[in-house]
């Protein structure tokens, strides 16, 4: 295979990692508030619950549980998802419970006196968290935030268990293919070009919320 095919088919693999990737962003974030909400509920049932299923989530790897969410409801269920369906469902299972972790962590770590100020002043309870808790979360969870997203970068390469051709799946065939480990470099390559822009998103938005103090 020429040069030139070879970085095509890179390129093309390179989609579908991005694509699993933003999928696993766009679902996980929002999920992972609701996962926060339910660990920090002042209804013990709920408040049990939620730290079980965080408790299996992280205390399990996630090439099991892309295997397990792809293979289980068949039998279960007898009703199945495609490959990347499933290989998205897995991701954003398990990037929900560890970025809610990481909201948690935000969270409480905001004095409870800003919100008796909150109440003083009218706001309700909904107009707090999201006028004066959330923006002061968002800025200490952001070095954390950063970490796990890199991370996820790097475990997008673990759909290749279900057979969905991202981009290390097609360098492994391709270097198995050519007998040379060409492929493999250009995927490393591909993969510090990714994290080296998300560093870069992350610390052009520590900077902009610098005004935080």
């Amino acid at each position: 295979m020429k040069l030139g095919k070879l970085l095509l088919a890179m390129i093309q693999s390179t989609g579908v990692t991005v694509e699993v990737f933003f999928l696993t962003l766009v679902f996980s974030i929002p999920l992972a508030l609701l996962v926060a909400w339910g660990r920090m509920s002042k209804l013990k049932l709920v408040a049990w619950l939620v730290n079980v299923f965080l408790l299996i989530i992280r205390g399990t790897p996630l090439m099991l549980q892309l295997i397990f969410v792809y293979f289980a409801p068949p039998t279960l269920f007898h009703h199945g998802m495609g490959r990347f369906t499933a290989a998205i469902v897995a991701m954003v299972i398990n990037y929900a419970a560890y970025f809610a972790e990481i909201y948690r962590g935000g969270i409480q770590s905001i004095p409870a006196g800003q919100y008796e100020a909150a109440k003083v002043l009218g706001f309700t309870r909904v107009q707090t968290f999201f006028r004066i808790i959330l923006p002061q979360v968002v800025k200490r969870i952001l070095p954390a935030m950063g970490n796990e997203v890199i991370t996820l970068v790097k475990d997008t390469a673990l759909v290749q268990v279900l057979g969905v051709a991202e981009l290390f799946h097609v360098a492994q065939t391709q270097s198995g293919r050519l007998v040379s480990v060409l492929p493999l470099f250009i995927a490393g390559v591909f993969y510090f070009i990714m994290n080296w822009l998300v560093s870069r998103f992350f610390a052009v938005m520590e900077k902009r919320l610098g005004y935080y103090k």
